[in-house]
């Protein structure tokens, strides 16, 4: 079936329909990873997106259960060069097309995306329609044009558990698949802002035994379930649009160490009293280099964010530790009175690259310290 990739610009691609008929609107982002499709399928993170992968072929290794990141899938729309019907991998159970159709993820293949994110990064980020029902471009550019960006917008509340729950289980490993890990040595209470599960694997190989909260959990809430220490989420949007988490986070300081990624960082500076600003198109891909201050080591970087930390903002006790390399953004921070610490990328990234798991280290040892 014929589709349509229209820009708010009135700009539009024709391809192939696959995964799921009818429409999806969001704002257009391109990945630049080579592989992991479905764990960016399955990122809460890009939850109100439409996805264009750079990479030029997509659905060759098919979809497996063991690789989703969350429960569903969260980006709107897939855009891809060329989608490959017939996966071929040891571990796929399925392929992409029938996964996305099941859980209604629209997708268009034979889109020119080497054009598209040339003008996504001239023209930046902007919102679009992916249809398989309609070919009036003018329709659909002025229908674009109302969805309206995700500045003030809270994603948080889309994507959060509803309920607090336990996690336990570990990292995959080749051979034994995913372990259950040893006996924990801290309790870690990690606010979900759309967490992913290889975050949560990660606390899990760090010795930590994990109560995932809900993103409004009072801080008074957090405590009385007594901590070692407390992890900030992922998740996608805005972050100044969710006051009420740098609210909690404000309160958490200084009486839990803290680690947070991502979303996780920026609301911890908000909380510390800086500022965050939109991005021409963001950072989402498997390839970011980011250089740890501290260290003068550089480390090669998955990301997803459309937002980053103003350092200008910054004051006091707070210390940017990492900038990335490509545009000097803010990467990561840390309190310089209090054990608190965060990265705007994805140490935990699968399937990689895995330059910054020694960070769950860093955490364990905080909690350690501040044990005495």
């Amino acid at each position: 079936m014929k589709a349509t990739l229209t820009l708010a610009d009135g700009t539009s691609f024709a391809g192939r329909s696959f995964g799921s008929e009818g429409e999806a609107a969001g704002e257009v982002v391109f990945n630049t990873s080579m592989t992991g499709y479905q764990e960016i399928l399955t990122d809460p993170s890009y939850e109100g997106q439409l996805v264009t992968m750079t990479y030029p072929e997509i659905g060759n290794v098919g979809v497996n259960p063991e690789d989703d990141e969350s429960l569903r899938p969260f980006v709107r729309g897939f855009i891809v060069k060329e989608y490959c019907p017939v996966p071929s991998n040891w571990r796929a159970t399925r392929a992409l097309h029938d996964y996305m159709k099941e859980h209604g993820v629209v997708g268009i293949e034979g889109v020119d995306t080497r054009s598209l994110v040339t003008h996504i990064r001239e023209r930046g980020a902007q919102e679009g329609i992916i249809s398989t029902v309609s070919r009036d471009k003018a329709e659909l550019a002025a229908r674009a044009q109302r969805i309206g960006g995700l500045e003030g917008k809270d994603l948080v509340r889309n994507v959060s558990c509803r309920e607090s729950y336990r996690w336990d289980q570990g990292v995959w490993r080749m051979g034994s698949g995913f372990d259950r890990g040893g006996e924990p040595e801290f309790h870690v209470v990690a606010y979900d802002y759309g967490i992913k599960f290889n975050i949560l694997r990660g606390l899990v190989d760090a010795g930590c035994a994990v109560t995932v909260v809900p993103a409004w959990t009072p801080a008074a809430d957090a405590l009385a379930l007594e901590p070692d220490g407390v992890f900030l989420s992922n998740g996608p949007g805005d972050p100044a649009a969710v006051p009420y988490a740098a609210d909690i986070v404000r309160q958490l300081i200084g009486r839990r160490p803290i680690f947070g990624i991502c979303l996780g960082h920026q609301i911890l500076a908000l909380a510390m009293g800086g500022r965050t600003f939109k991005l021409k198109f963001g950072h989402h891909g498997g390839n970011q280099p980011v250089m740890d201050l501290t260290t003068e080591k550089v480390e090669i970087t998955t990301q997803n964010h459309g937002f980053a930390v103003d350092a200008d903002s910054l004051k006091g006790a707070v210390e940017v530790t990492h900038v990335n390399l490509n545009d000097r953004t803010v990467e990561g921070l840390r309190h310089r009175e209090e054990p608190v610490f965060s990265v705007q990328y994805h140490p935990e990234a699968s399937p990689g690259p895995h330059d910054a798991g020694y960070l769950f280290d860093r955490f364990r040892a905080l909690m350690a310290g501040a044990r005495g």
